[in-house]
């Protein structure tokens, strides 16, 4: 998965709902029939600069696939009129940003490649790049693998570096645990066919079979890395820009995706996506949207009811945006883990644990997650639910989102983070040390409007002081403690030099 554009949505999700600070939204053109402007990642989208809930009057267009102005600097307002020449020199700077070679041109490098001895088959690590003997002399000073085996060109994932600019194409891949578990249960659903939209790793999985037997489920990829334009054939991979619905290789590709979606009439496929955890939430359900419009076109007018079935993997605290847009999806409990993400790793308690879920409108009782990971089924919900979730009798649910054992508060109606309590200023759940004023524009640390917390030049400084007020507070702390026993044990003396047994005090001392 890549991470785009800046997400408006808050990691403590439920309780932030409604309650933006600054950030932008995707806005509707003026024109919905003009054609958007295009960077080297398509077709652009048009955004709105919000503050407090409040749209600003002009809006411009950004490129749909990088949050960070210095991977992809295309803007223009919406309103704003170009000349020829910016035109034509937007066009060039369009080409000179594509991939070297063509998908034709890799096809068929990909042929060769194959055809050749083990000895000669060389991947370079330096340009991320299968070579042909032609080619050697280009890399003599790189850093090459030698003997690239057919098991190595099937698992491209393990060949390829990550990216890892976080901003921009920042790819967590499936760790082998959750990969396996995706696979089998696909398998154990029933499913023939599987569109895999960011999730080169379990498109791998799928394909792989025992030597001299052949998989019986079919595998499409779309992902945006044209590296992958190398290892795969026309029929098994398209490079695809999942925020703006843009086939690279344009009508060809877009027609093998629609057969893909259409073949059996569209029985037995699934929709498996792993979007970048950064990206707007509507423009990837948009998309989405506009897939299962292409599956339905196969589908007969008695099936106009029916539903491309769905697994979108996502953090759990996207929960109510996700299901605004598809209110048939729920959240599974399975946490997914990633092998080059620090954080999202299975195992972990608490806070630490992955936050990643699967969203799907297949029912919960249809799938079966693993006992021996720590997950049972609740005979109530009907559903498998992680252990530390437990059914409230008030809400008649398992509510736990996030792997730790949820409070209900009777004020709210309904159960919340532990680590929440209701303030009555705010009349509801929150954070301890929240504020009743609400978020902030601009940055958190200086108040500045031209950025945000993260970029903030005087973030060390920040941290360094908030470390020595913690300092100072367990200090304070102490001393108001060491205070209130030496007040205690002068109190107990006197009471005992005059004879007198103070309860009180012992009662405070207990």
């Amino acid at each position: 998965m890549a991470a785009p554009m800046d997400s408006v949505e808050s990691p403590e999700g439920e309780g932030s709902a409604g309650r933006r600070a600054s950030g932008v939204e995707l806005s509707v053109p003026s024109d919905p029939a003009a054609p958007a402007p295009l960077c080297p990642h398509g077709p652009t989208l048009l955004f709105v600069k919000v503050s407090q809930g409040k749209e600003e009057t002009r809006k411009f267009y950004a490129c749909s696939a990088c949050r960070d102005r210095k991977d992809c600097n295309f803007f223009q307002w919406e309103d704003e009129k170009l000349s020829e020449a910016r035109l034509a020199a937007r066009e060039a700077h369009n080409q000179r940003w594509q991939p070297p070679l063509s998908r034709a041109q890799c096809i068929e490098r990909y042929l060769s490649f194959i055809q050749l001895p083990l000895t000669q088959r060389k991947f370079c690590r330096s340009c991320q790049q299968l070579l042909l003997p032609v080619d050697w002399g280009e890399h003599g000073e790189h850093q090459l693998l030698s003997d690239i085996s057919i098991t190595q060109l099937r698992r491209p994932s393990q060949l390829l570096y990550p990216l890892e600019n976080k901003k921009t194409h920042a790819q967590y891949l499936f760790a082998e645990r959750s990969c396996q578990f995706l696979a089998g249960l696909l398998a154990t659903l029933g499913f023939r066919r599987v569109l895999c939209v960011g999730t080169p790793r379990l498109h791998e999985q799928i394909r792989l079979a025992a030597p001299g037997e052949k998989s019986n489920t079919k595998s499409l990829l779309l992902d945006i890395d044209f590296r992958y334009s190398q290892f795969y054939l026309e029929d098994s991979f398209c490079r695809y820009n999942m925020f703006n619905h843009h086939f690279f290789d344009g009508k060809a590709a877009l027609e093998v995706c629609r057969t893909f979606l259409q073949e059996e009439e569209g029985e037995g496929v699934i929709m498996v996506t792993d979007p970048p955890f950064g990206g707007l939430v509507e423009p990837l359900a948009i998309t989405f949207k506009k897939l299962i419009a292409m599956w339905k076109e196969g589908q007969s007018q008695d099936d106009s009811q029916k539903e491309l079935p769905i697994f979108w993997i996502f953090p759990y605290f996207f929960e109510s945006r996700i299901c605004h847009f598809f209110p048939s999806f729920h959240m599974l409990d399975y946490q997914v883990d990633y092998d080059n993400h620090t954080l999202y790793k299975h195992g972990k308690t608490g806070r630490k644990q992955s936050p990643v879920r699967i969203f799907t409108n297949i029912p919960p009782n249809k799938i079966i997650l693993p006992t021996e990971e720590g997950y049972r089924f609740c005979s109530l919900c009907q559903r498998y639910v992680s252990l530390e979730n437990q059914h409230c009798m008030h809400c008649n649910s398992c509510t736990s989102k996030d792997g730790r054992k949820w409070s209900h508060c009777f004020l709210c109606k309904k159960c919340v983070k532990p680590s929440w309590i209701h303030c009555s200023t705010c009349n509801r759940c929150t954070l301890p040390d929240h504020s009743c004023a609400g978020p902030r524009d601009g940055c958190f640390i200086c108040g500045a409007l031209d950025h945000k917390r993260s970029n903030c030049p005087n973030i060390g400084t920040f941290k360094r002081a908030n470390k020595l007020v913690e300092f100072f507070y367990f200090l304070e702390k102490r001393l108001l403690v060491s205070s209130f026993l030496g007040a205690i044990y002068k109190s107990a003396k006197l009471s005992e030099d005059s004879g007198v047994l103070n309860h009180s005090s012992h009662r405070y001392v207990l």
